[in-house]
């Protein structure tokens, strides 16, 4: 886990920027809205606001990103009213509870705007519960979220949106399907059935902090598509709050809630939660915790009862995303990490195709973006296989097997980038055998797709260089694919 956070690439310093900004944006709307005059619970709701704002607004295009964030008070502040109102409505503030929660997941099926405003909506209820807000906090708590998304717009598309310098994110498409066939409706479900859960639970826990129940279950199921990974990343966030407590014990509880070493123990939390989120969830709940436990102390309730009664709540919430994934309307790994290993092969096929165009001295062909879209493809995979790799997974022969796919996936984006790479060169010229080569490429993914391991042939012994030595590389890569990704007779494959 350490060696994944502090070796894991970082290709333009886009983690280090994204992190960066993250506490410059946050920081300077707590600042607006102390300056403003608001209270405590109106820095906090603010401080808040200005996370969401940087931190799950994903648009493709800056463009997207900002209609986006000019979208997250429409749906934050309604949601922000109701939880006010019903603050001393206990059944009806429940029930609507579960509604935002199930509108939330929902909402992914529009992509990276539904997935960012269902975040926002149901945070900015839970916040209410958090601050235990009042109608009469109302106005404030307005100001404070209208005023923290100006500040962190500003600083996103003005101050330093380093993204207009970047090509458009490649962004793979949500699986398709219709009613519960469709994998965000399945998941709406079940993340409500899970959170329903939680929520009573989590009350007979505890009266006052029952909501941190339903945050972990919703959180759990957050960039997830089946029960596998649904259940590593409970485990992982299980993880990271143990670990995030043991450090509160150490750091939080001895500040006391002091204001200028707790400001800087927010920014660094707050940078960490930004930095580590790519690449390590349990890091990132570490980060996300420690940041909890000092916002406590801010508001002078924190306490080692405290802390451990987050652990239990924690492990409520994650025990409800667990029976949820497990009995309500399940999605297999199996069939999660088999479409996405289809939709990466149809990928390189279509990579291929623009390469191969582009060498024959098509204008138009352009197979960088392609590229894109497979190294996006190909983390969806990784995500998707993450539970058959664990190291708790009890069975060697499915993981070797996974890692083995993974290894070869990877060997194949190599290639193309290498292909890529070639292609881009003007002086590079097209010949008889990278047009046989290209098509023996075709062919073989679409045998795989189709489920014709059988008609695979392992490729004669590849040229030492250039366009060629890619094409063959591809061809060993995908031909080697056969065996894994096969189903033995009596087992299931490599997904299952």
């Amino acid at each position: 886990m350490l060696k994944r956070v502090f070796t894991a690439p970082d290709p333009g310093r886009a983690r280090l920027r994204f992190a960066a900004r993250a506490v410059l944006g946050i920081g300077l709307a707590v600042v607006v809205c102390g300056l403003a005059g608001h209270s405590l619970a109106g820095a906090v709701t603010g401080g808040l606001a200005a996370l969401l704002a940087l931190f799950t607004v994903a648009d493709p295009t800056v463009r997207g990103q900002a209609v986006t964030t000019a979208l997250l008070p429409a749906v934050g502040l309604p949601v922000l009213a109701a939880a006010a109102e019903l603050h001393d409505l206990p059944v009806a503030r429940d029930l609507t509870f579960l509604a935002v929660v199930g509108a939330g997941v929902y909402a992914r099926r529009w992509g990276p705007r539904g997935h960012s405003l269902g975040v926002f909506a149901f945070m900015t209820f839970f916040v209410a519960q958090f601050l235990h807000a009042t109608p009469g906090q109302l106005p404030e708590l307005y100001a404070a979220v209208l005023l923290s998304v100006l500040t962190a717009a500003v600083v996103r598309f003005g101050v330093w949106c380093y993204e207009r310098r970047l090509p458009p994110a490649a962004v793979p498409a949500p699986p398709a399907g219709t009613g519960l066939a469709r994998v965000t409706t399945r998941q709406a479900v079940q993340a409500t059935a899970g959170a329903g859960f939680a929520l009573v639970v989590g009350q007979l826990v505890s009266g006052q902090r029952w909501y941190w129940a339903v945050g972990a279950t919703w959180w759990i199921f957050v960039n997830t598509t089946s029960r596998g990974e649904t259940l590593v990343r409970g485990f992982r966030r299980v993880l990271g709050t143990v670990i995030g407590i043991g450090l509160g014990f150490l750091v939080a509880v001895p500040v006391h809630g002091a204001p200028v070493p707790t400001a800087v123990l927010v920014a660094a939390a707050v940078f960490g939660v930004f930095y580590t989120a790519a690449v390590s969830y349990t890091w990132m709940m570490l980060c996300v915790t420690l940041l909890a436990e000092l916002l406590y102390g801010l508001l002078g309730v924190l306490s080692p009862g405290l802390l451990a009664l987050r652990l239990a709540e924690t492990g409520v919430g994650a025990l409800g995303a667990a029976l949820a994934v497990l009995f309500v309307l399940p999605v297999t790994t199996h069939a999660t990490t088999d479409a996405w290993i289809q939709r990466a092969l149809r990928c390189v096929h279509a990579c291929t195709a623009e390469a191969a165009a582009r060498l024959a001295g098509s204008a138009t062909a352009d197979p960088a973006p392609r590229v894109a879209e497979l190294e996006q493809l190909l983390g969806r995979v990784r995500l998707s296989v993450a539970p058959l790799v664990h190291p708790l997974n009890p069975m060697p022969a499915r993981k070797a097997r996974a890692r083995r796919v993974l290894a070869l996936l990877d060997d194949c984006a190599r290639e193309i980038r290498g292909l890529v790479a070639v292609a881009a060169d003007p002086e590079a010229s097209h010949d008889a055998r990278l047009a046989a080569a290209c098509w023996r490429v075709e062919a073989a993914v679409e045998a795989l797709t189709a489920g014709r391991t059988d008609a695979l042939h392992h490729p004669a012994e590849p040229p030492a260089e250039g366009a060629l030595a890619h094409l063959h590389g591809l061809e060993r890569a995908l031909a080697e694919l056969a065996e894994p990704l096969r189903t033995p007779s009596g087992s299931r494959p490599v997904g299952a």
